[in-house]
């Protein structure tokens, strides 16, 4: 008895300890960093994470794709079809892009970077950095789909992003769902 006594002093509550423990073990976090953000396909195909042989790589080109968009659509388009071979985006995605970055909203793909909040128009430190979370439920249909979260400086929880594995392990952007609305930058809001 006195030696659990110990352990609940040391540890807290045993279960929840494992219970953590094996989390965090199954939980996975990398981190992606960028001198600069690409503006072109070439600039992107450039990059060492385009070999997409790791579904966090692909992440991370997506989130680079998704800021590209919000200055230039057509590059923007051509790096996301990149990522999504062999399924490029429909119109109705492309409206999508559209309605959810139009009207000075290019700070919600900006959000996503390390150092970019409300408080500072959601402008990223650089180097950018850009951390990719997993976690126990992450893989999807035995591992042809993964599922990861991108924690934005405007928004209480990770936002969702999933890829799909190729035949040839290379991983593509399968759906993102980064353009939800986050807070609005403190010059655009009236109560701040």
């Amino acid at each position: 008895m006195d030696i659990i006594r110990r352990i609940i002093g040391k540890v807290g509550n045993p279960i929840l300890w494992v219970k953590n423990k094996l989390l965090a073990a199954i939980s996975k976090k990398a981190t992606f960093t960028f001198e600069k953000l690409p503006m072109s396909l070439e600039e992107m195909k450039s990059l060492p994470e385009i070999a997409m042989d790791d579904a966090f790589k692909t992440a991370a080109l997506s989130l680079l794709a998704l800021c590209a968009y919000s200055v230039d659509r057509e590059a923007g388009r051509e790096m996301l079809d990149f990522l999504r071979d062999p399924r490029p985006m429909s119109p109705a995605e492309l409206q999508f892009l559209n309605d959810r970055l139009m009207d000075g909203k290019d700070y919600v793909a900006r959000s996503y970077f390390e150092g970019a909040t409300p408080e500072n128009e959601y402008t990223p430190t650089t180097p950018y950095t850009v951390k990719v979370i997993s976690n126990q439920y992450s893989k999807l249909e035995g591992g042809k789909y993964m599922q990861l979260w991108i924690h934005s400086g405007g928004a209480d929880s990770p936002r969702s992003i999933t890829m799909r594995k190729t035949g040839g392990g290379t991983w593509y952007l399968w759906e993102q769902n980064l353009l939800s609305d986050i807070r609005i930058p403190k010059s655009q809001d009236g109560w701040a």
